[in-house]
C-alpha cells in the first residue's frame, strides 16, 4: 500500500501498471498532502458538517456501510458509495454512470451536489483562501498564488491516486508468500473458471463467470454492465437508467460500472443500490442468473453452484482484503498533517 511516499513510485507489484498520470497534474508531496488535508475537512460542505471521508471512511476501504450514501443534513442520496482502493489505475469514466472522465473530474462533483456536500465553489474557495495554512499548502503544491476549484480536484485526485492497495492474501498467495485454504482455493477456481480445462485438477467444477467482468489486478473491467438486477421488457423501465442517462443510448439503461473487488469484504452493502447486504448474498444472486433483460450481460446466467462452492466463492473473496492498506488509511485519517 502506499500513502505519500509513493509521489514517485508507479505503484506496480509484478502484475501492476504504472498509473496513468495526466501530464497537467503530476503527483508530488505536497500535492498528496494538500489532497489528504481536503479529503479530511469538512469545510468543503455547505455548513461544515461533513467531508469526502463522511462517505468515503477509511476503516470501511473508503466506503460509508450504507445502502445509499447520506450527504449534508441527512439528505439521501440515490446511490451506493463507491470504493477508492486503487481507483488511480481506472481510466474509463468514473461514477457508477460514468459522468466523470477523470479523478480530477470526478472530486467537482460532490461539493456542489444539493444531497453530497451541498456548498457552492465561491464560497468554499473563500474559505480555503482565508485560511492561511492552505494557502501555503497550495502554493509548496502547485506554486499558484491563488486557489481555485482547478488546482483543489487536482489535489484530491493526487491523494486519491495515492490509496494503493496490493498487500492482500491474494497477492501474496500471487507472490509464493502464503498459501490457501482449501475453501479459499475452491472458490479461486470458481471465480477464475478453472472448471473449463478438461484436463486440470477442477475439470468439471462448475463455472462462476466472475472474472469476465471482474480481472485482475483490479478486479474490474471499468466496463457498465447489466447484471440481471432487475427484469425489464423495455429497456425504457429501468427507474434508474444508469450509463444511459450519460451516453443517451437506449442499450446502456440499466446498466452500471463494474466495480473493483478489492477489500470486498468491507464495502457491504453491494450494488449500485445496495440492496444486497452480504457477499452471500451477491452470490446466491449470480449463482440465481438473474433476471430478464435484452442488454443483461451474457456472462450472467444460472451458475449450479452448491451450498460447499458458494461458500468457497466467498472465501475467495475475503482473500482480497488488504489489512495493512486499511490500518494505514485509518492512522492518516486521524493524524492528516
Amino acid at each position: 500500500m502506499c500513502w505519500l511516499s509513493c509521489a514517485d513510485d508507479p505503484g506496480s507489484g509484478a502484475e501492476f501498471a504504472a498509473i496513468l498520470h495526466p501530464a497537467d497534474n503530476p503527483p508530488t508531496e505536497a500535492g498528496i498532502r494538500v489532497g489528504r488535508h481536503l479529503f479530511f475537512d469538512p469545510a468543503l460542505s455547505a455548513d461544515s458538517t461533513i467531508s469526502c471521508a463522511s462517505c468515503h471512511r477509511p476503516e470501511l476501504a473508503f466506503t460509508d456501510g450504507k445502502k445509499t450514501a447520506v450527504g449534508i443534513g441527512g439528505r439521501p442520496g440515490v446511490r451506493n458509495t463507491l470504493g477508492l482502493t486503487n481507483v488511480g489505475y481506472f481510466h474509463h469514466p468514473l461514477f457508477w454512470d460514468g459522468r466523470a472522465e477523470s479523478l480530477e473530474a470526478q472530486a467537482l462533483h460532490p461539493i456542489h451536489t444539493p444531497h453530497e456536500m451541498g456548498g457552492s465553489w465561491p464560497e468554499v474557495i473563500r474559505r480555503l483562501s482565508d485560511d492561511p495554512a492552505y494557502v501555503a499548502r497550495f502554493r509548496s503544491a502547485f506554486g499558484a498564488a491563488t486557489i481555485d476549484s482547478v488546482l483543489v480536484g487536482r489535489a484530491l485526485a493526487q491523494f486519491q491516486r495515492s490509496l494503493i492497495s496490493r498487500d492482500s492474501k491474494y497477492d501474496r498467495v500471487q507472490r509464493g508468500e502464503a498459501r490457501y485454504t482449501p475453501a479459499e482455493q475452491l472458490g479461486h477456481a470458481l471465480f477464475f473458471d478453472l472448471g473449463d480445462d478438461a484436463a486440470g485438477p477442477y475439470a468439471n467444477l462448475p463455472t462462476a463467470e466472475c472474472a469476465h467482468c471482474h480481472t485482475p489486478p483490479h478486479f474490474t473491467n471499468q466496463g457498465y454492465e447489466n447484471n440481471g438486477l432487475d427484469e425489464a421488457d423495455d429497456l425504457n423501465a429501468f427507474s434508474d437508467p444508469g450509463r444511459g442517462a450519460i451516453s443517451q443510448n437506449v442499450y446502456d439503461n440499466g446498466r452500471f460500472r463494474t466495480p473493483g473487488l478489492r477489500n470486498v469484504a468491507l464495502t457491504a452493502p453491494y450494488m449500485h443500490d445496495g440492496r444486497f447486504a452480504t457477499l452471500e448474498e451477491v452470490v446466491d444472486h449470480y449463482n440465481s442468473g438473474g433476471h430478464y433483460a435484452e442488454n443483461r450481460s451474457p456472462n450472467v446466467h444460472p451458475l449450479a453452484l452448491d451450498a460447499e462452492q458458494k461458500s468457497a466463492l466467498v472465501a475467495f473473496l475475503h482473500t482480497l482484503t488488504d489489512t495493512a492498506f486499511v490500518q494505514a488509511a485509518v492512522t492518516s485519517s486521524e493524524d492528516p498533517r
